[in-house]
Formats: structure tokens, C-alpha cells, sequence
């Protein structure tokens, strides 16, 4: 059986965004420690969050829903989310099922977190 371990950990990057740093399988599995991840970030209005995958080596259907799910959470409250440093094999895929057209990608975390304070 193929190791399903997702880890996500929740910091503020020292330009004010809140970053959360995903690494491993994000699936059907392991897609409620990302939930719960979510459920941490503040709801404070014009909240910006960057999502940072580069540790991502796997995201199914349920990891889509949860990233759509960090989305609609942060327009709710007047804020903003980017997503940092997809593989190109799993950026393919977002691209594939349209989630190029939600969100906003970047290649790392710095550019992402320039994007939103500049």
C-alpha cells in the first residue's frame, strides 16, 4: 500500500500573507488535515494566503475540492489565495480540469507572496 501521508503546516510569511505548506498525497485520505489546516486560517477580512505545493506529489479529486473549498473560504471574507510551486505533472492536470481559470499560480512562494502585498 502506498504511504498517504499529507503534511500541512500553517505559518505567516514575514510579508503578512498566511502560508501553508503542503507536502505529500493530497487525497481522499488525507484531504481533512488540509480541511483542518484551512479551518485555522484567520477569517479576518482581506486575508491573503498562499497555498505552497512544492512538496505535492499527489492530489486527487478531493484535494481539488479542498483547494476550490480555500478559495471560496478566502472571497468569502474580501480576501485572496494563490498557489505556489506545482510539478508540472499535477499543474497539467489543474490545468486540464479548469482550475487555471480559479486560480491564480505561481512558481514559488516569494513571487506568490509578491503578487498579493504589491
Amino acid at each position: 500500500m502506498p504511504d498517504r501521508d499529507l503534511t500541512v503546516t500553517l505559518r505567516s510569511h514575514p510579508a503578512g500573507p498566511c502560508l501553508l505548506e503542503v507536502s505529500g498525497e493530497l487525497d481522499h485520505h488525507t484531504a481533512d488535515r488540509m480541511r483542518q489546516a484551512l479551518n485555522e486560517l484567520p477569517r479576518d477580512r482581506g486575508t491573503a494566503v498562499v497555498i505552497d505545493l512544492s512538496g505535492l506529489v499527489y492530489c486527487d479529486s478531493s484535494g481539488i475540492t479542498v483547494l476550490i473549498t480555500a478559495y471560496h473560504l478566502t472571497q468569502a471574507v474580501g480576501g485572496s489565495l494563490a498557489l505556489a510551486g506545482l510539478d508540472e505533472d499535477i499543474m497539467r492536470v489543474f490545468g486540464i480540469v479548469g482550475l487555471d481559470q480559479i486560480f491564480d499560480f505561481y512558481g514559488g512562494v516569494e513571487e506568490a507572496v509578491a503578487a498579493l502585498t504589491g
